[in-house]
């Protein structure tokens, strides 16, 4: 009897987050694969690519039916590679690794920061076929349930990376981006697409407030807080400031990550480590791709 392939599942939300669990149930749910979940055991969302160095990094068995799953402490990088090292889980040589699913789209320069994006990279730079699969969360119009959704229509893709990987033809010089669109239930299919330039526009705003009778009127909620600023003066009294979004992203063409995503496409953008896909591997997609769709269009007749 041929092995069930192995998958591994990472991302930045947390090991609890609804996405990663909607997407670990689905693929338990097909009784097709071995499923094994290294992921951050907090909310580790826009760390990048970045690694604990010299700090150790724990690791605690969490129940997750279905699957064998450990909550780590590090970066979603940390987690996928200490994933497929195998030191966490002996003997494992993962066939794909998953990054997600993100509460919340991956495109354009946004990937820079994601650590969604970095849990997908960090098993591509150690060899491993990735995805990194994220959902396009509006309140008030998402629903936890579309998290489900998007993992059952990601199966072909997730399918054909497997069984192109086994048949030695899938690229190694390159990983994929996968962006949901909002109302995936009726996503338009899958678009193969370049990476954008978009980037949500965020600010910074002060939260301190005046200055007034040399002491400050910034809400505090501790006594430690209240005795750390009675040692200042009023014109050393740090400054506090938060991030705020100021706008969304301008709108980009529909060949484009987020431009597609807007179409109501399911946008899959092969990345490089540090810039885009080879010519060579986007003439490979745009062949891989149809075939998918094919095959999908085929199966649901």
């Amino acid at each position: 009897m041929e092995e069930k392939p192995k998958i591994l599942i990472t991302n930045d939300d947390g090991i609890h987050a609804a996405g990663l669990r909607a997407l670990v149930q689905v693929l338990v749910a097909t009784n097709q694969y071995e499923v094994y979940v290294s992921a951050p055991d907090s909310e580790r969302s826009a760390v990048g690519h970045g690694i604990l160095w010299q700090a150790s990094n724990h690791a605690t068995r969490v129940e997750i039916e279905g699957a064998t799953a450990y909550g780590v402490q590090g970066t979603p990088a940390d987690c996928a590679s200490l994933g497929v090292s195998k030191a966490l889980f002996p003997g494992l040589v993962p066939d794909l690794v998953i990054s997600g699913i993100n509460i919340g789209a991956n495109c354009g320069y946004h990937v820079v920061y994601s650590g969604t994006v970095a849990g997908a990279r960090e098993a591509f730079l150690q060899g491993f076929p990735s995805l990194a699969l994220s959902y396009d969360w509006v309140a008030g119009k998402s629903d936890v349930q579309d998290f489900k959704k998007g993992a059952e229509a990601c199966l072909p893709l997730i399918n054909s990376v497997l069984a192109e990987s086994r048949n030695k033809e899938y690229p190694k010089a390159s990983f994929l981006n996968i962006n949901l669109p909002t109302d995936v239930n009726r996503h338009k299919g899958y678009k193969l697409t370049k990476q954008g330039k978009c980037l949500i526009n965020i600010g910074w705003k002060q939260i301190t407030s005046s200055i007034q009778d040399g002491k400050s009127a910034m809400e505090i909620t501790s006594v430690a807080g209240e005795e750390l600023l009675s040692s200042f003066t009023p014109s050393q009294i740090p400054l506090t400031f938060k991030r705020e979004v100021i706008g969304p992203a301008k709108p980009e063409e529909v060949d484009t990550d987020y431009g597609a995503l807007q179409q109501g496409y399911i946008s899959v953008t092969p990345l490089a480590a540090l810039s885009p896909a080879s010519v060579a591997d986007q003439d490979y997609y745009e062949d891989w791709i149809q075939r998918v769709a094919e095959s999908q269009a085929s199966s649901s007749l």
